[in-house]
């Protein structure tokens, strides 16, 4: 079973690392904020695969941790596009 485990993590990866390159070529901001969620979303399930697949303890505590940095940068990213199209709208109005 943990052998299973492990190949899905690790098929998780090269599909995370497959999301890359919208990252690094999306055509918008939205797009690599999304695609870099993806890849979030993907280490932390790899990490929890791994987690249970082996006694290595703390990998869980690592994906908690990555899920909370995931978060905060959504919220930064809502924050500063919601911030950018303000200062864009007092600019307009002007």
């Amino acid at each position: 079973m943990n052998e299973f485990l492990l190949c899905a993590a690790g098929f998780i990866l090269l599909t995370v690392a497959a999301g890359l390159f919208r990252v690094l070529r999306g055509p918008g901001d939205a797009d690599r904020m999304m695609a870099a969620q993806l890849l979030g979303t993907g280490g932390i399930a790899a990490l929890l695969l791994i987690a249970s697949a082996t006694p290595v303890a703390g990998v869980a505590d690592v994906a908690l941790g990555l899920a909370l940095l995931a978060a905060f940068a959504s919220v930064a990213f809502v924050n500063s596009v919601g911030a950018d199209d303000g200062q864009a709208r007092e600019a307009d109005g002007k």
